[in-house]
């Protein structure tokens, strides 16, 4: 199945500022889209990355003449800059479904979760994150089409129902862990491994355990 990738190449992860500068943020972003990128590859799938800007990376790229297409070894990147709805509903409209639909900040992400949102049957499946967002989506429906604003999951369940498809939910923690703000990266640090958990610990995050709960510090 193609999986779709988006992904943030201006500024990411600006929740992060409290803790990253400019530069890391962008460097750990890059290293949470290639776990994601290897994992569906791992998987048996053809990911394709859909970014704001042209990838800026330490990896060799290959930029076609009208530079909308640049490959990261045998990964596409489709260069558009508009708001992510409206970038990845043009991608549905020019592509035949099915297609999924996962995000770049999933650093905890195995190939069984990805056989497992891939593995159901419903015309939409969903994977929510944490705060009520939308993760990852299989669409098989010619009809529907994504709105990430605001609780994008309960709304993505109504749109799915309002055209006729049936729909599922993943119940998955693998795929609810999206990065965003700093206390995001507890999780991360407690439960993987990895390119992910290498780049933290060696830019000096790390758990740090209170009374009441366990946080995260840099040193």
């Amino acid at each position: 199945m193609r999986v779709l990738i988006p992904y943030d190449a201006r500024n990411p992860k600006t929740r992060l500022s409290p803790l990253f500068e400019e530069e890391e943020r962008a460097e750990f972003a890059r290293v949470m889209l290639k776990t994601v990128l290897r994992t569906v590859d791992q998987a048996g799938h053809d990911p394709t990355v859909l970014a704001t800007a042209p990838l800026d990376c330490d990896w060799p790229v290959v930029v076609d003449g009208d530079c909308s297409i640049v490959v990261d070894r045998d990964w596409p990147v489709v260069v558009d800059d508009r708001p992510l709805s409206v970038a990845v509903n043009d991608v549905l409209d020019d592509w035949d479904t099915p297609l999924c639909i996962i995000m770049a900040d999933l650093p905890l992400v195995t190939v069984e979760a990805v056989d497992r949102l891939l593995d159901q049957q419903e015309d939409v499946v969903i994977a929510p994150g944490l705060g009520g967002g939308t993760n990852a989506l299989v669409i098989r429906h010619p009809e529907f089409r994504v709105d990430y604003h605001g609780t994008s999951y309960r709304d993505h369940r109504n749109h799915a129902q309002e055209c006729g498809a049936s729909v599922s939910t993943v119940d998955s923690f693998r795929l609810a862990v999206d990065i965003d703000d700093p206390d995001d990266l507890v999780e991360v640090l407690l439960h993987g491994q990895g390119e992910v958990t290498d780049w933290l610990a060696d830019a000096g995050v790390r758990l740090s355990e209170t009374a009441s709960r366990t946080t995260i510090e840099r040193v």
